[in-house]
């Protein structure tokens, strides 16, 4: 007997493409927040998703990642449909999401927050040693393992949200604004993590609003505008792109 995540899983041809959406839109009730998005997502990039606020860009990797049920369209990772499936099935396929603001479990310790993310079917049985690989990238969790996270600097809130989504080792990883209310200092160190994990194999979908750091450090990038995707190319070409310089580095 075929399962409905089964069922609802469709084969596509393989190709080095990790992520590809076709024609999605997104409402929230009778309100339409993304108009037949286009996007892909080569294996082993960084893809930068930049626009400003209410482009759209949150809602795209909400949906990516589950929490939100597109109205049309298809999502496909790794040639499988994953459209409307939930998001514990997206994650345990190997899809991570750094969600914007953190969202770490503020009363539980580092060292718990990281156990709950490691506890999917799929890094379960390596919790223990994908534990000290978290530890050896940020060593100022392993100080503080035994300390409440909601006690912990906006920056190393940020290291615990990343540590937590690699504890399910996640082939693809979502950053929705991950340098959101950090300091200058932390915010050169996220980015440098992100170009670090990215070349531990990891494919990246980074979305931020700072336009400039992200199109350095992507090979291939999408503006969004109102829900649409208004241009997209090399991340090296739309950063000396005149509507993007004006809109968004203003220049």
């Amino acid at each position: 007997m075929t399962s409905k995540t089964d069922s609802k899983i469709k084969s596509k041809k393989i190709t080095d493409i990790m992520l590809d959406i076709k024609t999605l839109d997104l409402f929230y009730d009778d309100a339409q927040a993304l108009f037949g998005i286009d996007l892909a997502v080569k294996k082993g990039a960084i893809t930068a998703i930049v626009g400003g606020n209410g482009a759209g860009k949150t809602s795209l990797i909400r949906t990516i990642s589950g929490i939100y049920t597109p109205r049309s369209g298809h999502i496909f990772f790794e040639g499988q449909d994953i459209t409307g499936l939930e998001s514990h099935t997206i994650a345990e396929l190997g899809i991570g999401h750094v969600a914007e603001g953190r969202q770490v479990f503020p009363t539980m310790t580092i060292l718990e927050n990281l156990q709950v993310g490691g506890s999917l079917k799929r890094s379960k049985t390596r919790m223990a040693s994908n534990i000290d690989n978290v530890f050896e990238l940020f060593p100022k969790l392993k100080e503080r393992r035994f300390q409440q996270a909601g006690t912990l600097s906006g920056g190393e809130q940020q290291m615990l949200a990343i540590g937590r989504c690699l504890m399910a080792e996640p082939t693809l990883i979502l950053f929705d604004e991950p340098s959101l209310g950090l300091s200058p200092i932390m915010v050169q160190e996220m980015f440098r993590m992100i170009v670090r994990l990215h070349a531990m194999g990891m494919t990246i979908i980074l979305v931020e609003q700072n336009v400039v750091a992200s199109l350095d450090i992507a090979s291939r990038a999408f503006v969004l505008e109102n829900g649409q995707v208004t241009l997209s190319g090399s991340a090296s070409d739309l950063i000396h792109h005149e509507g993007v310089k004006k809109a968004y580095l203003g220049l």
